[in-house]
């Protein structure tokens, strides 16, 4: 539990810097993770409905990424964070991508080009 010790230390607003010291943005979002978390759920109506329909109409707003990657997500907790270093202006930082905070800053040991960015 040591991922949702570090994931409780930050708060929006924060800054976060890459392993290199690339300032890779500021925190929008700070969930902790669920480990029993669900994402995608059996149908209820409509049993022809396509995996992708079904995903979309299980999903939460946030983490607005591919299915797989958004259950691990959940599971783990992540941040959110507003960049301008990808198109859709934000990236999602993985819980164990963190290193530390501190001096009310996040460190990754990941490179900022290797954040997910949002959908």
């Amino acid at each position: 539990m040591d991922q949702q010790a570090t994931v409780s230390r930050v708060t929006t607003g924060m800054r976060v810097v890459d392993a290199a010291g690339l300032d890779v943005g500021t925190v929008d979002l700070v969930q902790r993770g669920d480990p029993n978390a669900v994402t995608v759920q059996a149908p209820t109506a409509d049993p022809g409905s396509s995996l992708d329909e079904l995903i979309e109409s299980a999903a939460t707003e946030e983490p607005d990424v591919p299915a797989d990657l958004a259950a691990r997500l959940l599971r783990t907790g992540y941040l959110k964070v507003s960049t301008e270093l990808v198109p859709t202006g934000a990236v999602y930082v993985l819980a164990d991508q963190i290193n530390t905070v501190v001096d009310g800053e996040v460190r990754l040991d990941v490179l900022a080009a290797d954040l997910p960015p949002e959908d």
